[in-house]
């Protein structure tokens, strides 16, 4: 009863938090204030990747994938993303909203919001022909990140994300906490340099949950946009019956960046 009761809490914080994220960009983009010329950041990445991967393990796709993401904003950012199999069926599109509450030279805490659309394709029979049809799904998500800085290029970042699954037949509530490192600009050559990325998280999703730790390496060259990457997640214990224990997979990413002020 006491958990029923903390997890209809939890819905209804998220719900606010996904309703003022939304408000926020109206209010803020309405204000005239001096500020007119502060810089806007606009960029983001398209990656190919071999196999498409969700720490979520009902959300992977598990076959060669597109992703379009895309940021526009500074403290308060549009994020959305846009997820393909290479088959041109979409997968995923997830629409962002980010909010930086802090930011100083150590401690760096943000709030995110997003309504998401997912994409099955599900046989169905009828007159005994059987055919694909994609089935559309959506689930609302809130998500919290906390960063600490140890030094220029070493991050700790506790993150914890809720997902509501709005569909009658949807897993309803999942609950993703995960401590995460990153490792930034290792140095290779004066040219070359690298990312790592590990984390290790807890999955609950409603009665069922599990352990899992994922990491991801990362290739680029300076002043140069494409980059190769490598993902992989395995499952140390759960009791959640879908996904795989082990996913990897290897990915070339283009990051595009530019700034422009506002008009």
């Amino acid at each position: 009863m006491l958990h029923n009761l903390m997890i209809k809490v939890i819905q209804c914080r998220l719900s606010f938090l996904f309703y003022l994220l939304l408000a926020i960009p109206v209010t803020t983009f309405s204000q005239k204030t001096d500020s007119t010329k502060s810089p806007i950041n606009f960029g983001g990445f398209v990656t190919v990747t071999n196999k498409g991967i969700s720490s979520i393990p009902n959300l992977t796709l598990g076959k060669p994938a597109a992703i379009v993401f895309m940021s526009v904003g500074n403290s308060f950012r549009f994020e959305p993303e846009f997820r393909f199999g290479l088959d041109g069926k979409p997968w995923m599109f997830i629409f962002w909203w980010r909010y930086d509450m802090l930011r100083t030279d150590k401690f760096l805490f943000k709030v995110r919001a997003n309504p998401t659309v997912v994409f099955k394709t599900i046989p169905v029979t009828n007159n005994n022909v059987t055919d694909n049809i994609i089935r559309t799904s959506r689930t609302l998500t809130g998500d919290l990140t906390a960063s600490y800085f140890a030094t220029k290029n070493i991050s700790i970042m506790p993150y914890y994300m809720y997902v509501y699954g709005v569909e009658k037949d949807a897993i309803k509530n999942t609950h993703y906490l995960a401590l995460k490192t990153a490792f930034s600009n290792i140095k290779l050559t004066e040219q070359f340099y690298m990312g790592f990325n590990p984390s290790v998280y807890f999955l609950r999703m409603d009665k069922n949950h599990g352990f899992y730790v994922n990491a991801g390496l990362s290739l680029a060259k300076r002043n140069f946009p494409l980059s190769v990457s490598t993902l992989v997640n395995k499952t140390i214990h759960t009791g959640i019956p879908v996904g795989e224990d082990f996913l990897w997979n290897v990915s070339l990413v283009y990051t595009f960046n530019n700034k422009y002020m506002k008009q």
